[in-house]
């Protein structure tokens, strides 16, 4: 059943939803522009598939395309991630990200109970979301290892920064939802926001800025681990 706001629906996307796809595409691949700092392509069948199969949720004003989402489920079914949430610019500033990613959220604790689910973000106001949902941050080795699920950073701008700490570290922080640990949500307080904005340019100076050598690799995942642990422990 669609949830009715500012006059915006929003709703497990269906066959009748299909037209839409192209106009997706292009909002994800234009915030992609803005935002800098690198979102994953998707191909057209594979959105389709999504919403053929149920697994999607679309926002509409009307007949026209507001906001976007999907869920993939990764492990055999152990992991779930919410993505591609996308929210186009007019429809910001109303909570609609937050409504999507809610329903999102919902659909994925439906269809998979007892799997975790994660995401990949540099967006603070996405981490806000997630931490009010119950997600916590955390390292890359608590996500999923499933390699699918990693080609799929293989479009992003920043995937060589994946690669060069073995898939370690990105641009992106990870943060999980596990049912059987993080029943009661626990959401971030506006100070600790402070800090995640500290962190994602702390990460963008060591990975984007100064001296790329392999010899400061290991030097520089180390920093990085010890400080991901000061912030977040």
């Amino acid at each position: 059943m669609a949830q009715k706001g500012n006059n915006i629906n929003i709703q497990i996307a269906s066959e009748e939803h299909l037209a839409y796809v192209d106009t997706i595409l292009q909002t994800i691949a234009d915030a992609a522009k803005v935002r800098g700092t690198g979102i994953a392509k998707r191909n057209p069948d594979y959105i389709k598939n999504k919403i053929v199969e149920g697994k999607a949720i679309i926002a509409l004003s009307g007949d026209e395309f507001a906001g976007f989402c999907y869920i993939e489920s990764w492990g055999h079914d152990k992991f779930v991630a919410n993505s591609g949430l996308i929210v186009v610019d007019e429809f910001r500033g109303q909570g609609l990200a937050k409504n999507i990613k809610r329903k999102a959220f919902e659909l994925s604790r439906k269809r998979y109970p007892t799997a975790k689910i994660f995401g990949l973000t540099t967006g603070l106001a996405v981490m806000k979301i997630n931490s009010e949902l119950g997600y916590k941050p955390v390292t890359f080795s608590e996500l999923t290892d499933d390699n699918e699920f990693w080609k799929g950073c293989q479009s992003c701008v920043n995937y060589d920064i994946l690669l060069r700490t073995n898939r370690k570290h990105c641009l992106c922080t990870g943060m999980l939802f596990d049912p059987a640990r993080d029943a009661k949500p626990d959401p971030i307080p506006p100070r600790k926001l402070g800090v995640y904005e500290r962190w994602l340019r702390f990460k963008k100076f060591v990975f984007l800025g100064g001296n790329r050598k392999k010899s400061n690799k290991d030097g520089k995942n180390n920093v990085l681990k010890s400080f991901f642990s000061a912030l977040f422990a």
